[in-house]
């Protein structure tokens, strides 16, 4: 088994605006590609891409990130810098209590500055968390999909991690039913990579994943919560 996860997808109206704002805010390149563009990420940071859409996001995001910070003043740098790079603060019905700040990217997805001395985030780098809605057993599934051990198992939240370390991805039941119907493609989604598309394919099928369509470039399959993936040849 070689899987290996490329990068969070994101559908935006504006992939190159962005693509600017997370390669300035991560301080990362950007590499332009049909429809979108990348920021890569490296064996520890996921990756993010951004593909150009049309389709308008229908009901909550399943998915957000989550930054972390070294200090108070660290903190404060990051948020200022993603607001001068184009991104807004917004209320997600944060307390006045809470230490970590909410904001938007340019494309309206939520991003958390987490307060310094955080210790669940603590080691994982700048990105330090790609944070779903989901259940207690897609997160299982990813385990095994991964082979990436789990790091958290807990009154239904859960997260892996690469051994490696870095970057968690985590989920937690957000709304009642995380596998509710879906009347469109989630607009946050994930993007692998294997260098066997067949076999990866079909032991991600005897998981529990649902094979969808095969496209030219790449097999479109969903998770046990119905959440949409892309598995693409290395």
């Amino acid at each position: 088994m070689v899987l290996r996860l490329e990068a969070v997808v994101f559908d935006v109206a504006d992939a190159t605006a962005v693509a600017a704002f997370w390669a300035g805010l991560l301080d990362r390149e950007v590499l332009t590609e049909p429809g979108g563009a990348l920021v890569p990420g490296d064996k520890t940071q996921v990756g993010l891409r951004f593909v150009t859409s049309d389709t308008l996001q229908v009901g909550p995001r399943r998915l957000h990130l989550h930054l972390t910070s070294t200090s108070l003043e660290h903190q404060q740098r990051t948020v200022e810098t993603a607001l001068r790079l184009g991104g807004r603060h917004i209320d997600v019905g944060q307390g006045p209590d809470d230490n970590f700040v909410v904001l938007a990217d340019p494309g309206g997805n939520e991003l958390c500055v987490i307060e310094p001395g955080n210790n669940y985030l603590a080691g994982t780098g700048y990105l330090g968390e790609v944070t779903c809605d989901g259940t207690r057993d897609v997160g299982l599934f990813w385990r095994d999909a991964l082979g990436w051990p789990l790091v958290l198992d807990n009154n239904g939240q859960t997260a892996v991690q690469s051994p490696l370390g870095g970057t968690k991805i985590s989920w937690d039941s957000w709304s009642e039913s995380p596998t509710h119907p879906k009347n469109a493609r989630n607009r946050q989604r994930f993007d692998l990579v294997t260098a066997d598309l067949t076999s990866e394919a079909e032991r991600l099928v005897s998981l529990g994943a649902t094979r969808l369509a095969d496209r030219a470039d790449r097999v479109e399959m969903a998770d046990p919560d119905s959440n949409e993936f892309g598995l693409h040849p290395a």
